[in-house]
């Protein structure tokens, strides 16, 4: 076979290549919106899941994220010593911790919440309500799975 002769689509046809080139997009500028805050995407989605959810256990907040429990004590390391959030022994089991996100947290998350908007009205700008709702479902059903390699921050 020749090289002529193969007939591989173009790279701007592969929708795996498109979405990959938008989410590097999509990353760079999320982080750089955070940077306001300090804040990585995993300390947000931590501090957003702990104000869905209110006070939970360690436990519960690793399966929430979908992470590690090293990963998250690394991130509760960081959001205690930013004084975002704090983990207490449970008084009805002591070898269970309970994390809870500090008013200095909520302050913080509401920053967050506003630099993350800013950017997803930029990066939506040409898209109405509809496609923005139809573009969450299409990527909602896309199978990846927080151990794939890819998923290493939320």
């Amino acid at each position: 076979m020749r090289v002529e002769d193969i007939q591989a689509p173009r790279a701007v046809d592969r929708l795996g290549l498109l979405l990959a080139r938008h989410g590097g997009i999509t990353n760079e500028r999320m982080r750089h919106a955070l940077g306001v805050t300090g804040l990585t995407p995993r300390h947000a989605v931590a501090l957003m899941n702990l104000a869905e959810s209110g006070p939970m256990g360690q436990q519960a907040l690793i399966e929430a994220l979908g992470v590690d429990p090293s990963v998250l004590v690394a991130i509760l390391n960081d959001l205690e010593r930013d004084g975002l959030a704090e983990r207490r022994r449970d008084p009805a089991d002591r070898r269970r911790h309970i994390v809870e996100m500090t008013t200095a947290g909520a302050c913080t998350l509401t920053r967050v919440e506003q630099a993350l908007a800013e950017v997803e009205r930029e990066l939506f700008a040409d898209l109405d309500e509809d496609e923005i709702a139809q573009l969450h479902r299409l990527l909602s059903r896309i199978r990846t799975t927080p151990d794939d390699p890819g998923c290493t921050e939320a």
